[in-house]
């Protein structure tokens, strides 16, 4: 499906506040949203960061109502995510994907936010954004490269991540292209045998995680080999394991063995220790862009612009 870029934003326009997954500390979100409010941005907080259903924020269906509402909204033109959590996967069957790919607009967040990344992706052809979310704009000492991250709304720069955000390590030495693709791999292996499966083929597949230990990264990237997911990709982008230690089990293999055991088998140009994901800072990166990453450079950059200027 070919790739449709929503529009940047410019000073004025409306952003849509949404928690399509677990529900978000609806004053936090709010206190945290003067940010983009900073940036010239007017807020329209959804209904679903007051709403609570166990860990979910509201029921399936008033999650799905209002992210497909905000989409059919003309007066909205952009799409920010509260927080992640638990719960993207099952409003998936409920998203009008038409809808979405006739109405595109800035659709951004991370996390449990990776299933609706691959499935508007793969689904409306939207090009959607990988980064941080309100819950990270809580801390009173947010990182300056996480607030920078927000200028890709506004400036169709492009996406540059060199040494200069932080120190990159090759695993696998080479040059590769294709659409940027991923996110976090807990939830890249969730959408395996369904009908939002993530399409690895050709393109340069990030993956990141929180809180798992290496002997449960072990099998989400055994899985993912299986399923040739890591034999189809052209490139391999490891971005932040924030908290990924062994505490479960005491004798254990090192996260850096397990990424060698599969990642340096794959043969595909690999490079770890991006701050992208679950980490400070939390760096934006688009989604189903054309990139390029060098491992002789030690550089990942977008050909193809996120936004349309």
């Amino acid at each position: 499906m070919e790739r449709i870029n929503p529009r940047k934003l410019v000073a004025g326009d409306t952003i849509g506040i949404t928690a399509p997954a677990s529900r978000g500390d609806e004053a936090a979100c709010v206190k945290a949203a003067e940010s983009l409010i900073k940036l010239g941005f007017r807020l329209r907080i959804g209904e679903t960061l007051s709403k609570q259903r166990g860990y979910l924020a509201g029921t399936d269906e008033e999650r799905a109502m209002e992210l497909n509402g905000m989409f059919a909204d003309p007066e909205i033109a952009a799409i920010i995510c509260a927080r992640g959590g638990y719960g993207t996967a099952r409003i998936a069957e409920q998203l009008d994907y038409e809808l979405i790919r006739a109405n595109p607009k800035i659709f951004w967040g991370y996390s449990d936010i990776t299933f609706l990344h691959t499935a508007i992706g793969q689904l409306a052809g939207l090009v959607t954004f990988h980064g941080p979310m309100l819950i990270d704009l809580c801390r009173e000492d947010v990182h300056p490269l996480t607030l920078a991250s927000f200028q890709m709304l506004i400036n169709p720069s492009g996406f540059h991540y060199t040494e200069a955000c932080s120190p990159l390590t090759v695993l696998v030495a080479g040059e590769a292209q294709g659409q940027l693709t991923g996110g976090n791999l807990s939830l890249l292996v969730s959408t395996l045998g369904t009908p939002y499966e993530v399409d690895t083929r050709g393109k340069l597949l990030l993956i990141e995680d929180i809180d798992e230990e290496p002997y449960r990264v072990d099998r989400m990237l055994l899985q993912l080999r299986m399923a040739g997911k890591l034999a189809e990709c052209a490139g391999i982008i490891v971005g932040n394991f924030n908290n990924s230690e062994p505490k479960k089990r005491k004798d254990s293999l090192t996260l850096a063995e397990v990424f060698a055991d599969y990642l340096i088998p794959a043969g595909k140009p690999c490079m770890a220790g991006f701050e992208i994901g679950h980490s400070i800072p939390n760096i934006a990166i688009p989604l189903g862009v054309e990139a390029r990453m060098s491992t002789h450079e030690k550089l990942v950059q977008e050909i193809q612009q996120g936004v349309q200027a």
